[in-house]
């Protein structure tokens, strides 16, 4: 008996004359009552009594049969990734709540867009200045100049006329005066709308140099700034040794010695002369000496120098003789001149 139910005895006989009768073969049949959905539990099964050489075939539930044949279980299949789920519009007619902005992200908002706005400006008022003709340069003012033309620099700065005036750089006003020689360094001045302003600053002469028939101005690094004919004219001493003395050491002692002294003494200089570097000599116009030496305290030697020029003449006392004229002034070392 299988789960309680007697088992049916199916009994099958040979076929054939002649033949020995085959053994019976009986099958047993289990049958259940179970449904597959009703059962909760695992099934019992008792002993079954079956006859030798018969055939036996169970019917069990289909869950017992997959388990029987080891059949592998196959896993869920795993879902796609679902995609972020959109809000839907809001119909028409339905209510929709608008919560107010922060008052500090609204103010930084309006901030943003106020700065943005300016820049905006700004760059089309700058691209309006860089390229509009109203700001071309049209006049060209040159100040400081002495030995340099008024005529000959406007020639020389005549490129930047009708360029537009925040275009022009001073590299650009510095390239163009670059060959003049009298021009040591220069500054500009934009003046809307078309006006250029140019400050100069000149290389000093120092010295004249005899040159053939006539004479040259030259500064202290030597720069030939102009020519005269006349050396009257001009109140700078004369250097011994012509153009061949620029660039020897005793050159370069000499004029270092001029450009130190201030324009009262220079213009009564008449020559200056120098054996050597720590040599050096200067003529006054009337015929005194001075022995300047070398090269320390160059600044302190011009205040003692220009101080013993120009001192008042001692009265005379009445009684003794007068003093001896001066005809040497020695500031070589200048904590203790000595005129004699």
């Amino acid at each position: 008996m299988v789960n309680g139910r007697r088992p049916r005895v199916i009994r099958t006989q040979g076929f054939g004359h002649g033949t020995p009768e085959p053994a019976a073969e009986e099958t047993v049949e289990a049958e259940t009552a179970v449904e597959p959905d009703v059962v909760t539990g695992p099934i019992e099964t008792g002993p079954v009594r079956v006859s030798p050489g018969a055939k036996v075939s169970m019917l069990p539930l289909p869950g017992v049969v997959n388990a029987l044949r080891k059949e592998p279980v196959q896993e869920p299949a795993k879902e796609p990734a679902r995609e972020p789920v959109k809000a839907a519009a809001p119909r028409p007619g339905a209510t929709v709540l608008a919560f107010p902005e922060p008052p500090a992200r609204r103010r930084r908002r309006r901030a943003l867009i106020g700065v943005a706005g300016v820049v905006v400006v700004v760059a089309i008022v700058m691209a309006l200045a860089m390229f509009s003709p109203v700001l071309a340069v049209k006049t060209i003012t040159v100040d400081g100049n002495k030995l340099a033309t008024e005529k000959s620099l406007q020639a020389v700065l005549s490129p930047l006329l009708n360029k537009p005036l925040p275009q022009v750089t001073l590299a650009d006003v510095e390239a163009l005066l670059k060959p003049v020689p009298q021009v040591k360094s220069v500054t500009m001045e934009a003046r809307p709308p078309s006006t250029l302003l140019v400050h100069m600053v000149e290389r000093v002469p120092v010295a004249l140099l005899k040159n053939g028939n006539g004479y040259l101005l030259v500064d202290q690094d030597g720069v030939q700034l102009g020519t005269t004919k006349d050396p009257s004219k001009v109140p700078l001493p004369l250097i011994d040794g012509g153009t061949a003395a620029i660039g020897k050491a005793t050159f370069h002692a000499m004029t270092a010695v001029l450009a130190t002294l201030p324009k009262s003494v220079l213009s009564q200089l008449a020559n200056a002369s120098a054996k050597s570097p720590d040599a050096v000599q200067l003529k006054l116009n009337d015929g005194k000496t001075i022995i300047w030496g070398n090269a320390s305290d160059m600044e302190l030697k011009a205040q003692v120098l220009d101080a013993l020029i120009n001192a008042p003449a001692p009265a005379p006392v009445a009684g003794q003789p007068d003093p001896p004229p001066v005809n040497v002034y020695d500031v070589s070392a200048p904590r203790h001149p000595v005129t004699r």
